[in-house]
């Protein structure tokens, strides 16, 4: 089956259209990478969404807005996948929309909200969508996320000593081999918000970590954002802007005076690499398989090894994975197992009460064609 992932995460920069062709073979799911496009938001509508997002306000008519403009621009990022990746030929588009908001009391999720309305995507494609993956396991008592988590699993079975993945966006979580998986805190959110902030908004991130090159590590101000109390709370757990945002890190430097913008800089990167680190080390991991926007930043990677020596830090393209393209990817599974009946959470992983089958689909063109559903699930992912 040719199944088309579309994502866009929490930098909300573009939205991501990963096509692979997808099997099941005895107990082995089959992936061949046929491609990725990407298709940046437009300007109008990054800034709206932007505005919207926390801790910003908005309306209910800004919502309904979004919902059909975030629909419209994942349409056009899968029509122009399929066309460019498939010829025309795919059969199934798994959607994970935008997140805006994750609604998370006292460590408990109680909901989540994606936008970009499917059936934009049925519509411009003919295809048979599937999209909100995320609160099927909400509903179960889980968090929700992450959930590439299962991917994860399937992916590094088999690897000796203890693999872990690592995915460095907005947000970044990682996966163990026992099925532990969590958001260790800000991948990338935090220096995403200090360099926009610092340019005047001319930078939208720290381009190949060139800022943070230049400043130096303030410990005033690593003490007081290492200070958060989400970094003790026990796994699973989850998090977002809705708590690491641009508020959120003047409220931080308020409190040490103010500082070079490299210096700042430098900092929330080894804030995002001492936070990784240690999540890496309370799993044990004895080898770091990253993917993610964070994986471009040399500076980023280059702490996070010296904080973990002996661990190895490698990006999933050397395993056969395009770590740009890995989440797209991971929906692109996600959405084949729905389509065949097939759980795609592990409970371990996300604290639900059981595996669930994810998803709201929303019938094609032709109407409601889905395949038999399969007996089993997979034990194991392979790359074509």
């Amino acid at each position: 089956m040719r199944v088309i992932g579309l994502m866009s995460g929490t930098s909300y920069d573009a939205i991501d259209a990963a096509a692979a062709e997808l099997s099941l073979v005895g107990d082995s799911l089959v992936l061949k990478p046929l491609g990725m496009v990407s298709e940046p938001y437009d300007d109008a509508l990054r800034a709206a969404l932007a505005a919207a997002l926390p801790p910003g306000t908005t309306s209910l008519a800004e919502v309904c807005r979004l919902d059909t403009l975030i629909g419209q621009a994942f349409a056009a990022a899968a029509v122009r996948a399929d066309r460019e990746l498939c010829g025309g030929r795919a059969e199934l588009v798994a959607s994970h929309g935008q997140t805006v908001y994750h609604w998370v009391e006292e460590g408990r999720v109680h909901g989540t909200l994606q936008l970009g309305q499917p059936a934009w995507i049925a519509e411009a494609t003919g295809l048979t969508v599937v999209a909100d993956f995320r609160p099927r396991d909400i509903a179960a008592g889980g968090q929700g996320a992450p959930l590439v988590s299962l991917v994860d699993l399937l992916w590094l079975r088999g690897r000796p000593g203890t693999p872990v993945a690592l995915n460095l966006g907005g947000i970044a979580n990682l996966t163990a081999p026992d099925g532990t998986a969590f958001d260790t805190g800000p991948g990338c959110a935090l220096i995403d918000a200090a360099a926009h902030g610092f340019s005047g908004g001319r930078l939208a991130y720290d381009v190949d970590g060139a800022l943070a090159a230049r400043g130096r590590i303030r410990p005033a101000l690593l003490e007081r954002l290492l200070a958060e109390p989400y970094y003790a709370l026990p796994a699973p757990k989850t998090t977002g802007k809705e708590l690491f945002h641009v508020g959120y890190l003047h409220e931080a430097l308020a409190g040490v005076g103010t500082l070079p913008a490299e210096d700042v800089i430098a900092t929330l990167t080894h804030l995002t690499a001492c936070t990784v680190a240690d999540a890496v080390r309370t799993v044990g991991a004895t080898e770091v398989v990253a993917s993610g926007g964070g994986t471009r930043n040399p500076v980023l990677l280059r702490m996070l090894g010296e904080l973990l020596p002996g661990v190895p830090v490698r990006r999933s393209d050397e395993l056969g994975l395009p770590s740009d393209a890995k989440e797209a990817y991971a929906f692109a599974v996600l959405g084949f197992l729905t389509a065949h009946s097939l759980p795609g959470t592990v409970p371990t992983s996300t604290g639900a009460r059981h595996p669930s089958v994810l998803g709201s689909v929303t019938p094609g063109r032709h109407g409601l064609r889905l395949p038999t559903a399969a007996r089993k699930g997979p034990t194991r992912l392979v790359l074509e």
